[in-house]
């Protein structure tokens, strides 16, 4: 597969896109030993491409699992708040072996809703598990406040209405425990709409304190990965 040589230089090195074309008009690139100033000239794994004498390894596709804390947004930049993308940036040992351009989550988590995210470069992989029609199953952990309606399982699993908005497919709801005006509950929902486990949770009576996802697929946080805590994982894992 061919890549614009600016773009290639931008996500294998620690130069942004207008950094690699400021390199490229320098003479400070060279492709298969031959100076190159063209950021369009098109290259692939066969080309031989260095930047100020070192030679550039196509990185590829990498598969990023964290357990992303709550005040962290799952987002690529943002103005006001710090992202996943900085929480990253702030690990030497991740950052510095993966592409610098070009990561991003797969889906989202709520501002202050933790536990597993998957970042990666890979596009295809991201359409393929968020996509409606292939039903990625996603399950979460909540403690919740409240009365739990004695009829909420069931009103999951036949596709609860939230609000005036939109009836959800049908989920899996168990009820881990359940004491005086709290509850824990486990949640396995196939879609992702706006605050959806917050909303679902209102409709059967109870409140949401506190929301951690623990399985994407079948992928499954592990006990080990602390909060703010990541590591590289395969496609195969992921697939």
């Amino acid at each position: 597969m061919a890549d614009r040589l600016d773009k290639f230089i931008s996500e294998n090195s620690k130069l942004t896109r207008s950094e690699a074309k400021k390199a490229l008009s320098a003479g400070r690139v060279s492709v298969n030993s031959a100076i190159c100033k063209k950021g369009e000239t098109k290259v692939t794994e066969k080309d031989v491409v260095t930047l100020d004498g070192t030679v550039l390894k196509n990185i590829g596709f990498v598969y990023i699992m964290m357990n992303k804390p709550a005040g962290v947004i799952s987002a690529t930049e943002d103005g006001r708040d710090r992202t996943v993308l900085d929480l990253l940036r702030e690990n030497k040992e991740i950052s510095d072996a993966c592409p610098k351009n070009g990561l991003f989550p797969i889906g989202r988590l709520d501002k202050d809703t933790e536990g597993l995210l998957v970042i990666t470069n890979d596009g295809a992989l991201s359409h393929e598990l968020l996509s409606p029609a292939k039903h990625v199953e996603k399950e979460y952990l909540a403690r919740c406040e409240g009365k739990l309606d004695p009829n909420a399982v069931q009103m999951f699993k036949d596709g609860l209405r939230v609000g005036e908005d939109y009836k959800a497919l049908p989920a899996g709801l168990t009820v881990v425990s359940e004491e005086e005006g709290k509850c824990t509950l486990k949640i396995v929902l196939t879609e992702g709409r706006f605050h959806q486990v917050k909303r679902m949770c209102h409709e059967v009576g109870v409140e949401v304190t506190h929301l951690k996802r623990i399985r994407f697929g079948k992928l499954l946080l592990p006990d080990d990965l602390m909060l703010g805590e990541m590591r590289f994982t395969d496609s195969g894992e992921i697939r």
